[in-house]
C-alpha cells in the first residue's frame, strides 16, 4: 500500500511540477534551492487571490493582518516577496528543527502555526512531538493534516504527499 501511495505521488508530482527535482538537496548546502522549491509548491497549489471574494487573504494565500496595507490589486511580485517573507518568518519560527524546519514552515503556511505549536486548550501535534524526540518517521502524521472540518479532502491530501516528497529530508 505505501508503494503505491509514493508511486501515485511521484506521479502527481511530475505532472504538477514538470522539470523540477524529484528530490531536494541537503538543505544546509542547498538551501536557496529547497527554499525555492517550496515557494513554487506553495504557489502552485494556494493559487493566485487577487480578487475581493478572497478578502482577508492576497497574494498566494497571505492572511492580512491588522495595521497591513494590502489591497488584493497587488502584483505577483508582491505577492511573490511577501509569500517569501511569511515562509522566513516560519522557518526562524521552527529553526530548533533543523533541517525539517522548512517542511514544518510549509504545513504551517496553510494550516497555521498553532496547529503545530499548540495554543490554549489545543495541544503540541503529533508531528512535531515526534520532530522533537528525533523520530523523523513522519510521513503518517505530515499527511494527517489533510482535513477541513473533520473531512478528508483528496486535493489536500495530494498536496501533503507532494509537500513531502519534494521537501522531506532522509
Amino acid at each position: 500500500m505505501r508503494l503505491k501511495s509514493i508511486w501515485f505521488t511521484v506521479l502527481c508530482a511530475t505532472f504538477f511540477f514538470p522539470g523540477m527535482p524529484s528530490r531536494a538537496g541537503n538543505p544546509v548546502k542547498e538551501s536557496p534551492d529547497r527554499f525555492t522549491l517550496a515557494v513554487e509548491c506553495v504557489k502552485r497549489f494556494e493559487g493566485w487571490h487577487g480578487e475581493k471574494k478572497h478578502w482577508p487573504y492576497v497574494g498566494w494565500g497571505h492572511k492580512v493582518l491588522p495595521g497591513e496595507r494590502f489591497t488584493n490589486s497587488i502584483s505577483k511580485a508582491q505577492g511573490d516577496s511577501i509569500l517569501r517573507e511569511d515562509l522566513r518568518k516560519l522557518c526562524r519560527m521552527f529553526s530548533y528543527l533543523g533541517r525539517d524546519s522548512l517542511l514544518a514552515a510549509v504545513l504551517s503556511y496553510n494550516v497555521g502555526p498553532y496547529r503545530l505549536k499548540g495554543y490554549g486548550k489545543r495541544p503540541k501535534s503529533r508531528l512535531l512531538k515526534k520532530l522533537e524526540s528525533g523520530d523523523r518517521n513522519i510521513y503518517k502524521e505530515y499527511v494527517s493534516f489533510r482535513c477541513y472540518k473533520g473531512k478528508v479532502v483528496p486535493s489536500i491530501e495530494r498536496r501533503r504527499k507532494v509537500e513531502f516528497m519534494l521537501l522531506f529530508e532522509e
